[in-house]
Order: structure tokens, then C-alpha cells, then sequence
């Protein structure tokens, strides 16, 4: 499984469209609006890296108020649960 984050900046007024357009495409599992220098935040979930060029270059390249989008591509995950199971292993 792949996951990338895709950096979205939109044209003034269309960031709910956008949105909407992103969160109903397979692969996006959340959109999110955020302040600061991007619009919005889309969370993607493939299974290749094929995938995410074919999300990003393909479908998203198609949506109206798209003006500019910046990919990460994680290396690992971490969360809350993964830490506390680490501390768990060794026992008490």
C-alpha cells in the first residue's frame, strides 16, 4: 500500500468544489481544507506508485481549480498505536 499526501492550491472561491471533486475519486481517502500556503490536503491510499502518478497526473490534472499541486510520498507510518506497541514488546 502506498500513501501520499497531495498539496493543493486552488483558485480563489472554488476550494469547496475542489474538494468535493477530490473526496469522491477512488484512491483519495480524505480531503482536508487547511490554512497556510496550500488549500487543501488530500490523503491517498494505492497500491502502487503507478497508482498515485495515474491519480495525480491523470484525474487530478482534470480538475477545474486545481492551480498547483505538491506530492509526498510516505516511507513508513507512524502512529500513537505502533509507539505503544513497541513499549509493549519488551515486557514490563
Amino acid at each position: 500500500m502506498v500513501t501520499a499526501v497531495i498539496l493543493v492550491t486552488v483558485e480563489h472561491g472554488k476550494v469547496n468544489e475542489v474538494a468535493e471533486k477530490l473526496a469522491d475519486m477512488p484512491g483519495i481517502a480524505e480531503v482536508y481544507s487547511v490554512g497556510g500556503r496550500y488549500d487543501l490536503v488530500a490523503m491517498i491510499r494505492v497500491k502502487t506508485n503507478e497508482d498515485v502518478a495515474d491519480l495525480v497526473n491523470g484525474r487530478m490534472v482534470g480538475v477545474d481549480g486545481i492551480h498547483s499541486t505538491e506530492t509526498l510520498i510516505a516511507f513508513k507510518t507512524y502512529s500513537r498505536r505502533d509507539v505503544e506497541a513497541g513499549f509493549s514488546l519488551g515486557g514490563r
